[in-house]
């Protein structure tokens, strides 16, 4: 840390400590409009997201310039998230984590939808067969969502861990998601989701990727060949509802230099087999 923002974090201490905890509102006002509370508790939760994406955390000073907020406002609600458990402090590198709260909140989110209980035996049996990772992912508006994994035994791991967010249009678990939406969101989808060029293989031309989702409609399953990642493959299948919409996706992902795409598809009777197991057993979305 500089001495700048060592400064200018030790000056926000002081100055919110000196604020008066307990200070009645001016006179004719009762408190914070709800309108602003409201706004406050959105910036809260912006804070959360935005540490979600640090994995070794964060200092104050580097959340208020992400979130477009006042050094002292972000400080303010870093110390109220940390007391209630949401965050965690650390003070020999002055870093924020998300805390053992949100990691509570997501287990019974987790077990509310039936991704621990019900999800999780039956990812390890496909695993156990496969040798490879198993991953199952929803779709979370323009982004994939990993609700569960389960690492294969080999040394080489996947690293798409449980809450991470990623690309539809670069992933199996997302073309699958996409490909098997509701008629009017899939074609919302194939008008207006970004295609980012994670790598150079990833397909960003619209036309291009209009003609690979019809494709994973005909054959049913989706592919994944390092568009999403350098040295991996990845082939999924849609978890579908009653109406036959896809509501999530499983996949088995490997590293190219294990298994060709050939090899990779061999698996697909194994994922629909499961995939029809966890639909019929799962809350369907």
């Amino acid at each position: 840390m500089n001495q700048t923002t060592a400064a200018n974090e030790e000056s926000a201490v002081a100055a919110t400590a000196a604020e008066p905890v307990n200070a009645m509102p001016p006179a004719g006002k009762v408190g914070a409009r709800p309108a602003d509370r409201t706004d406050m508790v959105g910036k809260a939760l912006g804070l959360l997201v935005l540490l979600g994406d640090e994995p070794r955390g964060a200092t104050a000073a580097d959340i208020s310039r992400r979130a477009e907020l006042p050094f002292s406002t972000t400080y303010r609600l870093l110390g109220s998230l940390t007391r209630d458990g949401f965050v965690d402090y650390e003070p020999d590198g002055r870093r924020y984590h998300l805390g053992l709260r949100i990691f509570q909140l997501g287990q019974r989110v987790s077990n509310h939808h039936g991704f621990a209980g019900t999800a999780m035996p039956i990812l390890r049996r496909v695993t156990e067969q496969t040798g490879e990772a198993t991953i199952l992912s929803v779709r979370d508006g323009l982004h994939h969502l990993t609700v569960s994994k389960v690492d294969g035994p080999q040394t080489f791991r996947v690293t798409s861990d449980p809450g991470h967010l990623g690309s539809l249009s670069t992933t199996a678990v997302g073309k699958a998601l996409v490909a098997f939406a509701e008629d009017a969101e899939r074609e919302k989808l194939l008008a207006e989701l970004p295609l980012e060029a994670l790598t150079g293989k990833s397909i960003t031309d619209r036309d291009a990727f209009r003609a690979e989702i019809e494709k994973v409609r005909r054959q049913g399953y989706a592919v994944m060949d390092e568009e999403n990642e350098a040295g991996m493959r990845a082939v999924a299948v849609p978890l579908l509802n009653d109406q036959g919409h896809a509501f999530a996706s499983l996949a088995t992902a490997v590293p190219v230099f294990r298994l060709d795409l050939e090899g990779l598809t061999t698996h697909v009777p194994l994922l629909q087999e499961a995939a029809a197991e966890l639909a019929a057993r799962l809350p369907q979305r």
